[in-house]
């Protein structure tokens, strides 16, 4: 899994990276919770479900309107997912997706 957080106005983080066994690309958009001092707010987040966003596009352009994002980052992001295409499930991370598609039948 890759992580890369980019700062916004107003407090505002944005992460976006690969999730291997997921298979997609992820967001998360917070902000400081006004009703709890030092925690933060999630309004945006995308890239929970196996294969939501396949490319490394589709999740710049969700990230696009919340921080100035470097204009590489989607290089930086594929190579991500390169870098994972050797990588196999663990036992518990196979078991979880059998659980799933057993439940989906």
């Amino acid at each position: 899994m890759s992580r890369h957080t980019f700062v916004g106005p107003a407090g505002v983080s944005v992460a976006i990276g690969w999730d291997r066994p997921l298979e997609t690309f992820y967001v998360q958009v917070s902000r400081p919770d006004p009703e709890d001092p030092g925690e933060r707010d999630t309004f945006v987040w995308k890239g929970l479900a196996p294969g939501e966003l396949p490319t490394a596009a589709a999740a710049i352009a969700i990230a696009t309107p919340h921080a100035a994002l470097p204009t590489d980052l989607g290089t930086t992001l594929e190579t991500d997912r390169l870098k994972t295409l050797g990588s196999s499930d663990g036992p518990a991370q196979a078991a979880m997706k059998r659980q799933r598609f057993d439940r989906d039948l």
